[in-house]
Parts: structure tokens; sequence; C-alpha cells
């Protein structure tokens, strides 16, 4: 009997680990509960680098709106500012990063109040920020910068405790096997095995990211990607198997169906409270994700449009995924630091409403989209984004009881209110004069003891 039972514990233990391992099929991978520090995290930045910084023309797609479309005004570009001959090719030495200081981008992202950063491992282009085993002088350690990029930021990262994804592309634009297994119409998977899925491991063995932002998904299905099988490895047995993260552009129609959490769609947003953890990515620059070198102020969005967006983002049980383009030369544009500062200035003083908060029973009052909800540990969050101009804010959502406390986030002391006649409450909002307040821009009221 003692024998039966020193077994029992192992016995147990090995079926509990059958029972969790993820076959390569979509309604198992499916089921996997999400890793918690993603939900938690709310605010991530993202960042677009590559060749395509060289030009900085138009957007990070340059190579095919040029060479693929032959768009007139890119070949124009080239024309005006390039020799005859010129290639795409020949602008990865001029992707030099000399001014590229990791730790600098990392103090920024830290300031900015991100929980986590996401690079550009390859773009479509194929040029990879590591050298890569199936990259030959297409990446940044062989050319240009001369330099792991993908590991020097991700040391970086790391060291101020945020949390590191890759985005990785699985198609390239030109590359000869995928245009070969295109024209088999898939049926064929030398460029998935001979590049895309190589590459892959390669990341993941390396670098142990924590995020997958998968990219370039749209044109072949799943059995082509091979999609289902790496990600049944990475979650039963890579060294990331228990906490990485994984987004839902894996293969054709593949967004908003499949993957650890939906991106569905460049600057989703719901409008409704989604059944599945999501994602909004968008970018400051409006117009790209790439730096562009014409970009105009009036094509950047302001503070205010960025932090509404996080506000109705995580109000609707989101994460916001914010976007900036670096120079081909490694640095961060002052007016992409300013605005990233700015959020991060606002979470300083709003990040209790925000940080693994939850939706509320109620996202939004009904009449307006200026008072947005989040819940944590019995508090609710009303966060409103236009100060009332008779200084009372009315909250038709929250039932307050006698015992119910006001407060407002960055101000000391609590607030005045009274039960509205109808329902829920009005609030005195406080007197601060021009200038003296933490944040120019969404405040959050604290109620406690409400429902």
């Amino acid at each position: 009997m003692e024998r039966v039972t020193g077994w029992m514990p192992l016995l147990a233990a090995l079926v509990v680990s059958a029972a969790e391992r993820y076959s390569p099929d979509w309604p198992s991978l499916d089921a996997r509960p999400l890793p918690a520090w993603f939900d938690e995290a709310k605010f991530g930045v993202f960042l677009h680098w590559g060749v395509f910084s060289v030009p900085s023309f138009g957007s990070e797609w340059f190579w095919w709106h040029w060479e693929a479309e032959g768009q007139e005004q890119y070949r124009e570009f080239m024309q005006k500012n390039y020799p005859p001959g010129f290639t795409y090719a020949d602008f990865a030495p001029q992707f030099t990063a000399e001014f590229f200081d990791p730790d600098a981008w990392a103090e920024l992202f830290e300031a900015a109040g991100a929980r986590y950063v996401v690079l550009t491992t390859k773009h479509h282009e194929g040029f990879t920020n590591w050298k890569a085993p199936v990259s030959w002088n297409w990446n940044s350690v062989d050319t240009g910068p001369h330099r792991d990029l993908v590991g020097d930021l991700g040391k970086a990262v790391r060291k101020r405790n945020m949390s590191y994804g890759l985005y990785h592309s699985l198609l390239e634009w030109f590359h000869p096997l995928y245009l070969t297994d295109k024209k088999n119409g898939f049926k064929t998977q030398n460029f998935v095995f001979g590049k895309t899925m190589p590459e892959l491991y390669d990341l993941v063995l390396r670098y142990k990211p924590d995020l997958i932002w998968s990219d370039g998904d749209w044109e072949a299905p799943d059995t082509y990607w091979n999609s289902t099988y790496f990600l049944s490895w990475l979650y039963n047995d890579s060294p990331v198997k228990d906490t990485v993260v994984v987004n839902d552009r894996w293969c054709k129609d593949c967004s908003c169906h499949h993957g650890g959490y939906f991106n569905c769609a460049d600057k989703f947003q719901p409008g409704t409270l989604p059944e599945r953890k999501w994602e909004m990515c968008t970018s400051i620059d409006r117009w790209s994700w790439g730096f562009r070198r014409n970009m105009q102020t009036s094509q950047i969005m302001d503070d205010y449009k960025i932090i509404s967006d996080l506000v109705q983002t995580v109000s609707f049980g989101g994460n916001y995924l914010l976007n900036v383009g670096p120079t081909k030369d490694g640095m961060i544009a002052p007016i992409f630091q300013e605005r990233l500062r700015a959020v991060g200035k606002w979470l300083s003083i709003n990040g209790e409403a925000i940080y693994s908060s939850k939706p509320w029973r109620v996202q939004k009052e009904n009449s307006t989209n200026s008072v947005w909800y989040t819940y944590s540990n019995t508090l609710v969050y009303a966060i409103f984004l236009q100060w009332p101009k008779d200084k009372v804010l009315k909250l038709t959502s929250p039932i307050p009881a006698s015992y119910t406390n006001v407060t407002m986030l960055g101000i000391s002391g609590t607030l005045k209110w009274e039960p509205s006649a109808d329902k829920g409450l009005s609030i005195a909002l406080p007197y601060v004069p021009p200038g003296t307040f933490p944040v120019e821009t969404a405040w959050t009221i604290r109620l406690e003891g409400v429902k």
C-alpha cells in the first residue's frame, strides 16, 4: 500500500499534465486560459521599425506600393531622390540605428506607463531585426545596424519589469519561395518550413517572448501556415508555455475567430463589451505605422484622442497598444515622445482605474459618450472626458447608499454628492484654478459603496 500511495501523487500529476496538453486544432487552442498578466497590463507600446524606416515615405508598405502596385507618387519619389537602378535592398545599409539607445527607449516607455512593449522583428519586407538563421544578409546583424536589435531592446525593457512582445509577419511579399507556394495555390509549403517556422521557433527559443504578435496571415489558410501545430508546441512544450500570449492573426479568416486574444482589425473598436479578450492597436501617426519624414502635426493624434481611446478600450475590457515609428537612425521623434509622456502623466494619477481593472456592469452612461466606467476591488471608477459647465457631474448608472463615499483621483478629500431625483447621484466637482490640476483631460471619480 505504501508503494501505491507513493505513486498516487505522481500519477495524478501525469493525468493533469495530459489533460492540459493542447492539440493542434482551434477548439483545443482557443480553450487555453489567457495568462493573467496580459489583461492586467492594459497599455502597451508598439514599434514599427525596419528598412522601410529609411525612405520613410508613405508608409511601412513602401516596397509594395512602389514595386508591386507601381503607384505614381512612389515612382516619382524614387526618381527625384535616388539614382537609376536603386533597389529596395540598397536601403538596408542606410538603416544604421546609430543613435539607438535601448535603455533610453525603455525609460520612455516606462514613463509612458506601458506595461508591455511589442517590437517589429520582421515586417512583410522580410528584413529581420535579429540574426535569423534563414535570413542571410537580410538582417540587422549582417547589414545596416550590425547589431541584434531584438535582443538589445528586450534586455532594456525587461530590466524595467515590462513584458516584451515580438511582432512577426508570416508572409514576405517578394520571397521566391512564398511566391512559388502562392502560385501553387498554397498546396506546397516550401516557404513555411524553409523560412517562417524556423524564424518563429528561433524567436521563441532565443528571446522567450511574453507575447507573439502575428501578422501577414490573410492570404492563406492555417493548413498552409502550420499555425495550429506551432501554437500547440508553443502552449505545450516551449520555454514560455505558461506565460506567452498570442493574438488572432494566424491564418486567412482567423482574425476575430481564433487565437489567444482578438485584434480583429487595425484600430478595431467593438462598440460593445466583447465576450473574449481583445486589443486595440493604433498609431500616433494616423497615416502610417512606420516613421514618415513628411508627417504633419494635423496627422498626429493629440493627447485627448489617445487618452479617450485608452479609457474607452479599457472600459470595454480591451488593451490599448499605441504605436510609434522610430527613425532609421534609432530616434523616436520628439512629438511621439511628448504624446507618450502625456499618457504616462495621466496614468500616474488615474492608473488605479485602468491597470488590473475589469469592465463594470455598465460600460458608459447611456445618454453620453463622455462618462466611462471601470471596476476594481469593489470600487467603481467613473472617468469623465468633459468637465460639466455647471461643475456638477450627474451619473445615472451607479446606485448610491447612505454610506457611499466619493473622491476624485489626484485631489485630496471627499466630494459632496446627493441622490438624483430619478436615479443615480449628482456630484459637486471641486473648484480647481486653471493650470493647477494634475491632468488636463479625462478625470476620474472613485465611488465606494455603490451598486
